[in-house]
């Protein structure tokens, strides 16, 4: 079992950063590859990136390539979400997720959700 809390969120013009923290409980963190996803009002939940095991590979969306960079701290169970040169339409609910397939877009490949932390971006 494992249990993720995001936090870090918030209200940021365009064009600024914000840097989202999953934090993940249990002793068998370094054992699943992490997923990060978003949910804008009336969307659906989309991939944004994801990263190996190790840290060592790192997959993203064509949407924040370049602008997204996704990490972990396996010694501090925690997975970051680093978000440069925001724009408005990066306005969402995000989750950081738990999985056994990397790299993997989908939900389905994800076992575990944290609660979301919302990340506003202003024009």
């Amino acid at each position: 079992q494992v249990q993720l809390v995001e936090s870090g969120g918030g209200l940021v013009q365009a064009g600024g950063s914000l840097r989202l923290s999953c934090a993940a409980s249990g002793r068998t963190f370094s054992s699943y590859a992490m997923g990060w996803f978003r949910q804008a009002p009336k969307k659906e939940r989309e991939f944004v990136g994801a990263v190996a095991w190790s840290g060592s590979r790192t997959f993203y969306a064509d949407s924040v390539k370049g602008r997204f960079t996704i990490s972990r701290d396996n010694a501090e169970n925690t997975v970051y979400l680093q978000m440069n040169s925001l724009k408005p339409e990066d306005t969402a609910v995000y989750y950081c997720a738990a999985g056994l397939v990397f790299p993997s877009l989908s939900r389905n490949h994800y076992d575990y959700w944290g609660q979301g932390t919302q990340v506003t971006v202003s024009s």
